[in-house]
């Protein structure tokens, strides 16, 4: 089975930096997965591409966001990263990035939790 190649957006996509995640850390995770229909997969990680891109990125607190799809197509997943809670929630009260939850909303339905790192785990030996 061929894997179908990921599509990427802007230039943010690409440029995202890493932020390590740490135990000592004040920074809050918001992990958001979306049920939707394989079909619509694609259109999916497209409104959450441009969503980020163009408004996400740009807000206050804003650290980092990866974006996942399932193999079977059925799941996407926005891991995104912020300074803190407040950050966080008032890029939520912006509304340019209303329009494309929105629409992904019309297809897909999501599952948000907001996280904080309990422990990180890496190779032994690392």
């Amino acid at each position: 089975m061929q894997l179908p190649t990921p599509s990427r957006g802007g230039g943010g996509a690409d440029k995202a930096p890493s932020i390590p995640a740490s135990e000592n850390s004040n920074v809050v995770t918001l992990i958001n997965v979306f049920t939707v229909d394989p079909s619509n997969q694609e259109r999916l990680m497209d409104l959450l591409t441009r969503a980020t891109d163009e408004f996400v990125s740009r807000a206050p607190g804003f650290l980092s966001s990866t974006l996942h799809r399932s193999l079977d197509g059925t799941k996407v997943t926005m891991y995104a990263q912020w300074r803190s809670i407040e950050d966080y929630q008032a890029m939520r009260g912006d509304p340019g990035p209303r329009p494309f939850l929105e629409e992904a909303l019309t297809f897909a339905q999501f599952d948000p939790g907001i996280y904080t790192v309990v422990r990180s785990f890496a190779p032994a030996g690392a």
